[in-house]
């Protein structure tokens, strides 16, 4: 063959092999990091493959997730998102990754609503100055309290309900009216001979396995004198109360090129309440292992050395690689001119929006950009409701570097977008960074102990998420989303809340994603007072045309949460409309919250090379370990001679 074809046929080849190459993935999406020291929580799937084992008994299940909740839940004053009923945080999964702290409905609220996915019956309970669960099994109620981290044991080995406790309490107190209600004399009794006086008590309390030998509660925060107060039945209790619970929420780290993740075993003093809305934890300062984190090192395994941290999520867009194109929610007449973005045609404005999603909330940030403004300008507008509505925020008339604070834009927020438009000939987008502050626990980061230490590395599925998740109440206006923000069309319902107003009514919200959807959460926690009231939960993919029921809020109930989880999504569906459908008259037929997750296929993503850095001192030598992951599934060891204080742990793209 002469030497013109085989050079003909190498370059044909070469061609051919670099066309079947596929891109440079533009995102790499569900990053998960985990050390063999900590369980995974990171999503309710998660949560059930790390506590809940199959054959388990409904018992069995319970204590499991008595467990869960005890060992990442701190009791403390609550963080404030406005979301959820009564404005605390009430998402199970929420809680264990992105503030570990809160007080006592909430781990009530968290305990239900996992039992109810494992198909355990729970229902929530109020008590003198005090909120508990009971779980059921053996077709009896059982109380189990991870809050104040307790409950009571009988002689034959059977947990004891709230009524159990309460009679108990009420027997001995009819003996000793004058302990009733009596905070000094109970504290007395209770420190009296140290550890004998307490057990003088009901026999029930002093059978529980988790008081200490002075008869205190793990913690070391309540004792056996708030017990015999919490349960003596006064003040019109026990009754039943559920706040309002969520669920949906899960840890999905997205990574772009130019983005970087670090999440810290320390904190720099903020929190989400910071504004004023609400305290700062107690815990914000704690060690474990230490005061009244004691109980979270040595009773649940507890390795990171305090409780609340501050991360940060940074991003300088590439604003001259070709993956901004793909990772950007708007990319319009746009072009790339040496290192900057400039308008493709100077006669029509340029468009470029960013979304920025995140795993954990959003305390602060800003933007820092350096433009070029020529015959024209630059506008920013900010939207925090996927999209559907923009607000400018600053225009710039003037060449040079240009900052935009975004935090009160952003606080309490998970995902927002930023668009800027660009105007007129010789207008240029220089250099585009985003800087963020964010709140996270330290508890279920992947912290590593003495010893030898499996880091396991994955990454996938591709996917993203479009939430819509908004306060029902208009009460909680300006202080985060309301559903309403995300243009429902309601039908019969009231408009200060969502509640029915006639014999029927309906909701209707739509979810549009950016890709096609692979799988759709529906929370609703509701009241239905009547056995033949409720609401039916209805899902369309031909934009409303027609409806298909997919579960039912059925009553009677003066509170409950129903979850469903939808896979089986038509191809190359991209959008949905789901409908709350109300039926049974107006008496109490209403909605709490309400949360919608789509999944959906991220464009252009897939996996390449993950920088993994590990910081912490080892016998107080600072030790940094980078792993360049080059696959989507690895594992590593590291090996500690003593242990070690954690620092931080950072993500971004090699």
């Amino acid at each position: 063959m002469k030497l013109v074809s085989l050079i003909a046929l190498a370059i044909t080849a070469a061609t051919a092999t670099a066309i079947a190459a596929p891109p440079t993935p533009a995102t790499v999406a569900n990053i998960k990091v985990l050390s063999d020291k900590v369980p995974d929580v990171s999503s309710l799937d998660a949560w059930k493959a790390s506590f809940i084992k199959p054959g388990m008994t409904d018992k069995e299940k319970a204590l499991a997730i008595w467990q869960t909740v005890a060992t990442f839940q701190h009791q403390d004053a609550p963080p404030s998102e406005f979301l959820q009923n009564e404005g605390t945080v009430y998402d199970a999964i929420k809680m264990f990754n992105v503030y570990g702290y809160s007080y006592c409905g909430v781990a009530a609220c968290e305990m239900t609503s996992l039992a109810r996915y494992v198909d355990v019956p729970a229902r929530v309970r109020t008590i003198v100055a005090h909120v508990v669960p009971e779980l059921s099994y053996d077709n009896q109620w059982h109380l189990l309290d991870a809050s104040l981290i307790s409950y009571f044991v009988h002689p034959d080995g059977d947990i004891a309900s709230i009524d159990d406790v309460v009679k108990s309490v009420q027997d001995f107190l009819k003996d000793h009216p004058d302990l009733k209600g009596n905070d000094k004399a109970l504290r007395d009794f209770q420190a009296q001979n140290n550890w004998t006086g307490w057990k003088n008590g009901p026999t029930l309390l002093a059978n529980s396995p988790l008081y200490d030998a002075t008869g205190w509660w793990p913690a070391k925060t309540h004792g056996w004198y708030s017990t015999m107060q919490e349960y003596d039945g006064s003040k019109n209790t026990p009754f039943n109360y559920e706040a309002g619970y969520s669920l949906g929420y899960k840890v999905n780290i997205q990574l772009r090129p130019g983005e970087k993740l670090t999440r810290n075993w320390f904190n720099k003093g903020l929190h989400v309440n910071m504004d004023g809305s609400g305290g700062a934890p107690g815990c914000m300062n704690m060690t474990v292992g230490q005061g009244f984190l004691a109980y979270a090192a040595t009773r649940f395994g507890d390795i990171a050395p305090g409780r609340v941290g501050n991360g940060t999520l940074e991003y300088s867009a590439p604003l001259a690689d070709p993956t901004l194109a793909q990772n950007a929610a708007t990319y319009d007449n746009l072009a790339i001119s040496g290192k900057t973005l400039t308008l493709k045609d100077a006669a029509k404005p340029a468009v470029l929006e960013i979304r920025n999603p995140c795993s954990y909330v959003y305390l602060a940030g800003k933007i820092t950009l350096n433009a070029t403004i020529g015959a024209g300008k630059i506008t920013a507008e900010f939207s925090d409701n996927n999209g559907l509505d923009f607000k400018p925020i600053a225009t710039f008339t003037t060449s040079g570097e240009q900052t935009i604070d975004l935090s009160k834009l952003i606080l309490r927020r998970y995902d927002y977008r930023l668009r800027f438009t660009l105007e007129g000939a010789g207008t240029s987008l220089n250099a585009l960074n985003f800087t963020h502050d964010i709140q996270h626990s330290q508890r279920p980061l992947p912290a590593i102990d003495k010893g030898d230490n499996t880091i396991t590395f994955s990454a996938g599925p591709q996917e993203g998420t479009i939430t819509i998740e908004g306060s029902t109440f208009q009460t909680n206006n300006g202080k985060n989303l309301l559903f309403t923000d995300f243009h429902p069309v309601l039908e019969n319902i009231t408009n200060d809340k969502l509640q029915l107003s006639g014999d029927t009514g309906s909701i209707t919200q739509e979810i549009a994603t950016p890709g096609d959807i692979t799988r759709m959460n529906i929370l609703t926690h509701y009241r239905a007072r009547g056995a033949k009231s409720g609401w039916d939960v209805q899902v369309s993919y031909d934009n409303g045309k027609t409806f298909t029921s997919v579960t039912k809020a059925q009553g009677p109930t003066a509170f409950n949460g129903n979850y469903v989880v939808l896979k089986d999504i038509p191809p190359h569906t991209k959008s949905a409309k789901i409908r709350w459908q109300g039926f049974g008259g107006s008496n109490g037929v209403m909605i709490f919250n309400l949360r919608i997750d789509a999944d959906y296929q991220l464009p252009a993503s897939g996996f390449r090379p993950v920088k993994v850095t590990y910081l912490y001192d080892e016998a107080g030598a600072a030790k940094t370990n980078e792993w360049i992951v080059t696959k989507p599934a690895d594992t590593k060891k590291i090996h500690c001679d003593v242990k070690p204080t954690m620092k931080s742990i950072i993500l971004e793209l090699q």
